[in-house]
């Protein structure tokens, strides 16, 4: 599962292992692009949840599968509390008195964070780039960067220890979540569970209330 999922995902796994007795989801987060590699390289999984269309079809190119959206997100600048730097909007990603993080390119959070800042015309000069999000959130929270680019749900998540400064909606790029039950995956019921209950009421009032927003 995409790391942005990691806490949305515990409160799915422990709904669906109530409503269904004897299920046993375990989920392994990590960035979109990672996990993507993993499955092509044969690591046993049911089921395969990325931030990113491009980085699924990687997957569904080589192994087939029909992938459902299951939710959107978009970025945030964050900030530490109290956002000591003073910063204000995406042309501060580029100060060289400021201290950045962003995700690498390689992963969606990455990608996206790229694409806003080309579309402001922000040349991004950052300190540092991470493997996935809560890599940079983390940042954020221990006050090792001024700034950063994470998503919105990320923000939520970091609680007190994080602020978060919307992006102009000119260059506001949403990101997309599909859900594929794995071809070959070892237990395809089980698999079709997960992905209906993210579709599903519970579901969707567990994405939404973690910050994303549902098809």
């Amino acid at each position: 599962m995409a790391s942005s999922l990691t806490d949305v995902l515990a409160d799915v796994e422990a709904d669906l292992e109530a409503r269904h007795p004897g299920l046993d989801v375990r989920t392994s987060p990590a960035a979109s692009s990672t996990l993507a590699a993993q499955v092509l390289a044969g690591a046993p999984a049911d089921v395969l949840v990325t931030a990113s269309e491009a980085t699924m079809a990687t997957v569904t190119d080589a192994l087939g599968g029909d992938p459902v959206v299951v939710a959107r997100n978009a970025l945030q600048i964050a900030v530490p509390a109290g956002n000591p730097a003073g910063v204000t909007g995406l042309a501060d990603l580029a100060d060289p008195a400021l201290t950045v993080a962003l995700c690498d390119p390689a992963v969606p959070c990455g990608a996206v964070a790229a694409e806003v800042l080309a579309s402001a015309g922000v040349a991004g000069a950052p300190d540092t780039l991470e493997q996935d999000v809560r890599a940079v959130l983390t940042k954020v929270r221990l006050r090792e960067v001024d700034a950063a680019l994470v998503y919105r749900t990320d923000v939520l998540a970091g609680g007190d220890e994080v602020e978060g400064l919307d992006l102009p909606a000119a260059h506001d790029v949403a990101t997309t979540y599909p859900a594929l039950v794995l071809p070959d995956a070892p237990h395809p019921a089980a698999a079709r569970a997960v992905v209906d209950h993210l579709r599903s009421p519970a579901g969707v009032a567990a994405l939404r209330a973690a910050g994303f927003t549902t098809p």
